[in-house]
């Protein structure tokens, strides 16, 4: 019986050199994709801080948390 052994992956040599040449077109591309998230989560942070410091929320969430920390 002849034992075979599968390759998962090509060696670099194996590979055309289209396929090198994408995989190094987009190296960059989860950096900037952090980037656009990091600047949407910030803009999110600023809106809720917006709506939080109105003065309805304010009291309702105010009024929320001493019913809830109020016995009896």
């Amino acid at each position: 019986m002849t034992k075979t052994t599968a390759v998962a992956c090509p060696e670099p040599e194996d590979r055309s050199r289209t396929e090198v040449d994408e995989r190094t077109s987009e190296r960059g591309l989860a950096t900037a994709e952090y980037a656009i998230v990091t600047l949407g989560a910030a803009a999110f942070a600023g809106a809720l801080t917006l709506i939080l410091k109105g003065g309805d929320v304010s009291a309702m969430l105010k009024s929320l948390i001493h019913s809830a920390l109020s016995v009896g």
